[in-house]
């Protein structure tokens, strides 16, 4: 097996200081400059940012400028997120302005994938009111030279990977694809073996590591666990190595997103933040590719 890749992104919340998902703002505590100067320091290839960092981003230095930032100091991978409510009405707002800005962004910064949420919980029972707006927006997607990543999440309506790769494949489109997170992964249910099995290599746009404890502590839901609780890449339960490893086998060949969430990081400086992060991801990497090296 051909070595496994070490180039590491700084996903939106492992760089956002206090911010969490779904507060009264997601903006973070950091300007974006600052984090895309942090994350090159140390040892990134890329970042992401959300909508309300992109809405700062753009009524101050402008997108094209913190694509020239980035690209002066070395930053090659600029991802952003989240686009809710697609499956709506196609001229409805306030959705598609969100879209608008996610697309405009993405467009200047040469976005390899722009995130997009699946529907609120209960899990759907049908996947067919999804696929025609799915592929709709994977037109407009293809239109600005991005691709279309749905996260499948635990605690929503597509709940799992294995339901997530049949709605991408319903919509085939080449534009719509998959993040694989192992929280969520792992969270769902879903065995490795499993995963390795439902995987189409040409639909997995982005993959995502961290970790957690085996269970949620009593009385959080997922939501909150995910949140406030998950662990560096290697300190909590899950099978983290295992999951890179089966990555690298279905043929994902990086770079790979570090998404941490918790009280535990958002209470570090960012350079310490990060370090943390890189340190217990390349760490996992190392175990990951020596696992596969022959005897």
């Amino acid at each position: 097996m051909s070595r496994v890749s070490q180039d590491l992104v700084a996903t939106c919340w492992t760089t956002a200081g206090t911010a969490v998902p779904d507060g009264p703002s997601e903006r973070s505590s950091f300007s974006a400059r600052e984090r895309v100067s942090a994350a090159a320091d140390a040892g990134f290839v890329g970042l992401g940012f959300v909508v309300d960092d992109l809405e700062v981003v753009r009524d101050s230095i402008g997108f094209e400028a913190l694509r020239e930032h980035a690209d002066r100091v070395g930053i090659r991978h600029l991802e952003v997120e989240l686009v809710k409510d697609w499956w709506r009405d196609p001229d409805e707002r306030p959705w598609r302005a969100r879209w608008e800005l996610l697309a405009e962004a993405a467009r200047v910064f040469g976005s390899p994938m722009v995130k997009i949420a699946p529907p609120p919980a209960p899990t759907v029972d049908s996947l067919e009111p999804y696929v025609g707006p799915f592929r709709r927006l994977a037109d407009e997607a293809a239109g600005i030279g991005t691709r279309l990543a749905l996260e499948p999440l635990p605690f929503a309506g597509i709940s799992s990977m294995p339901q997530g790769s049949e709605l991408v494949r319903a919509v085939d489109h080449p534009h719509a694809g998959l993040v694989v997170d192992s929280w969520h992964v792992f969270r769902a249910g879903t065995s490795l073996d499993e995963l390795r099995h439902t995987l189409d290599p040409a639909t997995v746009i982005g993959v995502e590591v961290n970790d957690a404890d085996a269970l949620p502590q009593p009385g959080l839901s997922l939501f909150e666990d995910t949140r406030d609780n998950r662990r560096y890449p290697g300190e909590g339960a899950q099978d983290v190595v295992g999951f890179l490893r089966t990555m690298a086998e279905v043929g994902w060949s990086g770079p790979w997103g570090v998404e941490m969430l918790s009280t535990e990081h958002r209470a570090k400086s960012l350079a310490d933040a990060l370090d943390a992060a890189r340190d217990t991801t390349l760490r996992c990497l190392r175990l990951a590719g020596a696992d596969r090296q022959p005897a």
